[in-house]
């Protein structure tokens, strides 16, 4: 990553944490574990559980820098980061415009088409015209277009004769869209950008009971193991590792991002399926471990990121 100046180890930084999401619990895991990795390294940190009244207790604080641990929808959709660039608090991760866009599937998608990194085949549809009819041949994936975390993942599967109730429990935009896209089969795959290095590429391996990286998967002590660095083809390596990069470049991402893959061994198909802009800082995250293989504890990447912090982003 890029020398950045050290900020003083006075620097009052306020950790973002909880909101109102739908990953409340998981942005409340990170934050404390980032809050208490920036307190080690002598800095001074006010936990703030983030609700409506944001704005001014942060204006009462008046914190140095603002490092959002936030996930999920008004913490990584760009709606904080505009408000902290209204208050003129430097944060972490990327900025108003890089959030918005990560975060909504189907704009990152069309980004991803123009700059030659492949996706799967997908188009939207209302949740009404899905639980109809399939909208796709089965195997596919229903997914909310603005959610993370796998929230609201529904699996289709080959000679399911009508679309799964479970449909009905996805979140959709106000024009009550969701987004179908082509099941992919293989492994999961995923990759980091970190200042300006990229990270090695790490094998998911979902519990034996799981049928997906899904929360549970991500979340859960012992719902996932993370083969790192993956072993694989190194062409595939370095294909991951190279629409890594430039979905982070796209996207305009800032401080780090981390990017999701499903490779299909059979097929030689490497399939991107979105970019993180603010990934999880749990005890089982993926960027923590991407980190330490990259050199760096988890102490020096929250340090980075305070150091890394600005507006304008």
């Amino acid at each position: 990553m890029t020398a950045t100046a050290k900020p003083p180890r006075d620097t009052h930084v306020a950790v973002l944490m909880g909101g109102w999401s739908a990953e409340r619990n998981v942005s409340l895991s990170s934050g404390r574990e980032c809050a208490k990795a920036l307190q080690s390294a002598n800095f001074k940190v006010s936990c703030v559980d983030a609700d409506r009244g944001v704005a001014s207790t942060l204006a009462g604080l008046k914190p140095d820098v603002v490092f959002n641990a936030l996930h999920g929808r008004w913490g990584e959709d760009g709606c904080i980061q505009g408000v902290l660039e209204v208050l003129g608090i430097p944060y972490t991760h990327s900025g108003v415009l890089a959030s918005s866009v990560a975060m909504n599937k189907v704009r990152t998608r069309s980004l991803a088409t123009a700059a030659g990194i492949p996706v799967a085949e997908g188009h939207c549809v209302t949740r009404e015209a899905a639980l109809a009819d399939h909208a796709l041949t089965p195997p596919y994936v229903a997914k909310p277009i603005a959610e993370g975390s796998s929230v609201g993942v529904v699996i289709v599967r080959e000679g399911a004769n009508r679309p799964p109730e479970q449909i009905r429990q996805i979140p959709v935009t106000r024009e009550g869209q969701l987004l179908v896209e082509r099941f992919i089969p293989g492994r999961e795959l995923t990759c980091g950008v970190i200042g300006e290095r990229v990270s090695d590429v790490i094998d998911i391996v979902s519990a034996a009971h799981l049928t997906f990286y899904d929360y549970e998967a991500k979340y859960a002590p012992g719902g996932s193991r993370h083969i790192l660095p993956a072993h694989l083809p190194e062409t595939v390596r370095r294909d991951v590792q190279r629409y890594t990069e430039a979905a982070h470049a796209m996207l305009g991402c800032r401080g780090v991002s981390r990017s999701d893959f499903r490779w299909d061994e059979t097929k030689g198909q490497l399939i991107f399926l979105e970019t993180n802009t603010q990934p999880g800082m749990t005890p089982t995250s993926l960027i923590p471990e991407l980190a330490a293989h990259m050199g760096m504890d988890f102490a020096q990447l929250c340090a980075f990121l305070v150091a890394d912090a600005s507006l304008d982003r």
